[in-house]
């Protein structure tokens, strides 16, 4: 399975999603009252802030929450996307970087695990749409299961993005005080991704290579309603 070609950067470029369309991973898990709502989903920062409260308002109707929520609700996607805005502006440093990516969840009924490899340099790369086709190729039937696959790769990709801006940030400061390498000031995430370019010697968008990477086989199983209770009871359990 492959994605779209690589676009080709080497050097810094400024901090945003290294997908197509820059979308924030938003995830939501607020308690109030005995009430309990969680919810995951992306969103875009150059939306206007009144879309928060228009969202978190209408969140709180149609599922009818508590009022308490609507400012819950506000301040932790204001909080979130505050977050991702601060990197804005920031050099982040791509070059040659294959990263591997990790699904283990569970959606409703469906246990959906497996890992790939990504190009974090390929800022074309469509995670909605590979999820979509993951989903065709296993044969998942419900329709949550590849909004969520996507979420999980967004928030990865996040993840190491803002790694990236580190990477980049030391890069800068071991040029100036020339005492650091060409590879030296990588963080760990820009020497794991290092690592995989040596040791598959590709530079294409591949995704999954499973000739290669028998071990990265995914994993679908179908839960029974038993085992779906056991399971939300122990995730209960954790929470409290």
């Amino acid at each position: 399975m492959k994605a779209s070609g690589s676009s080709g950067w080497k050097g810094p470029v400024k901090f945003r999603m290294p997908t197509a369309e820059n979308l924030v991973p938003i995830r939501l898990d607020i308690q109030f009252e005995g009430q309990r709502y969680k919810d995951a989903f992306t969103w875009n920062p150059s939306d206007p802030d009144n879309e928060i409260v228009l969202f978190a308002r209408r969140t709180v109707k149609d599922l009818k929450l508590p009022p308490a929520f609507f400012t819950q609700i506000s301040q932790s996607i204001q909080s979130q996307l505050a977050d991702f805005r601060a990197y804005e502006g920031q050099d982040m440093y791509t070059g040659e970087k294959i990263i591997p990516i990790k699904l283990d969840l569970r959606v409703n009924q469906t246990l959906i695990k497996d890992q790939f490899l990504w190009d974090l340099n390929n800022f074309e790369s469509d995670p909605e749409e590979f999820a979509r086709t993951l989903c065709k190729d296993l044969g998942v039937e419900d329709p949550e299961v590849g909004p969520a696959v996507a979420f999980a790769i967004r928030e990865q990709l996040y993840e190491i993005a803002v790694q990236s801006v580190s990477s980049a940030r030391e890069s800068r400061l071991s040029k100036k005080s020339r005492r650091g390498s060409d590879y030296g000031s990588a963080s760990k995430a820009s020497g794991l991704s290092m690592d995989l370019v040596k040791l598959f010697s590709f530079k294409s968008s591949v995704v999954r290579k499973r000739k290669d990477l028998d071990i990265y086989e995914p994993m679908v199983d179908l839960l029974t309603n038993e085992e779906v209770d056991a399971l939300e009871a122990r995730e209960e359990r954790h929470a409290r």
